[in-house]
């Protein structure tokens, strides 16, 4: 399907290897990740599926040789979440979270999710459209960059040098196949190590399979008197449409939307 799109694809030497429930070791996942930022001649990344054991990689990656390497575009969700943090906090790029290959909306035997493959089509080459949700937890209207992701990854990461930091940005949550009361935990984990505060506002993506997480959700992040927008597709859910973390994001309770501006050098190609 990337081919149809006119594109070059390079699958990582160890992409398809196993080590009990990673896909293969530590070392060799690095490698492949820091090969590909490393070639001149790749201007995408695109991590096949989310899974586990991100965060067991970050140690391990040539944060100045990829710095050396320039900007391109780093593309995944989920467990990728640590990614996207270590790859703001250590190179200063945007990065895409959205759907990936190997997942059900975009590797489906009957062919991508139309909207799903629309949105990640329009985010590898262009500037993928505004998303919307479905409901409001708290009005107004605020910008600031994007920042955030999956839940579980973001309370993770606390403690480590990529601890999410909200201050003046926009939040994205999302989580699959957690209770509320793991929700609250991790909320309160993650509002206890300050990573919550000063944000400029939250948008809510799916949360499949975790109950009713909205009154655990409102009774944690209404208090900070900024603009919740809650239900957009953007997560585990389908469609699963993409949002660009480190973009210039805007929420507007009223439409409740997550737009963006991205300028022309942050664009894959």
């Amino acid at each position: 399907m990337l081919r149809d799109l006119g594109l070059k694809v390079v699958v990582g030497p160890h992409a398809l290897e196993r080590d009990r429930y990673l896909a293969g070791s530590d070392a060799h996942r690095a490698a492949d990740l820091q090969e590909a930022w490393c070639d001149p001649a790749v201007s995408a990344v695109l991590c096949a599926r989310g899974g586990y054991g991100a965060t067991r990689i970050l140690g391990l990656l040539d944060w100045e040789t990829m710095r050396a390497a320039g900007p391109k575009t780093l593309a995944g969700s989920s467990d990728v979440t640590a990614l996207h943090r270590a790859f703001a906090v250590e190179l200063g790029v945007m990065s895409w979270f959205g759907p990936m290959p190997a997942c059900s909306t975009i590797s489906d035997d009957d062919g991508p999710e139309p909207r799903t493959f629309e949105h990640f089509t329009a985010a590898l080459f262009a500037q993928a459209p505004p998303v919307s949700g479905d409901r409001v937890l708290s009005p107004g209207a605020a910008t600031g960059p994007v920042t955030g992701g999956n839940l579980s990854l973001l309370a993770a990461l606390c403690g480590t040098p990529y601890q999410m930091d909200a201050r003046g940005r926009i939040v994205l949550l999302e989580d699959v196949c957690e209770a509320p009361y793991r929700i609250d935990r991790m909320l309160t984990q993650l509002a206890q190590a300050g990573a919550l505060e000063g944000a400029a506002g939250f948008a809510l993506g799916s949360w499949v399979e975790c109950g009713d997480p909205y009154p655990v959700l409102e009774e944690h992040l209404a208090p900070f008197g900024v603009p919740v927008v809650a239900g957009l597709p953007v997560g585990h859910g389908s469609p699963q449409l993409s949002v660009p973390m480190g973009a210039l994001g805007a929420i507007d309770a009223e439409s409740c939307s997550l737009a963006w501006s991205i300028h022309n050098r942050d664009r894959a190609p």
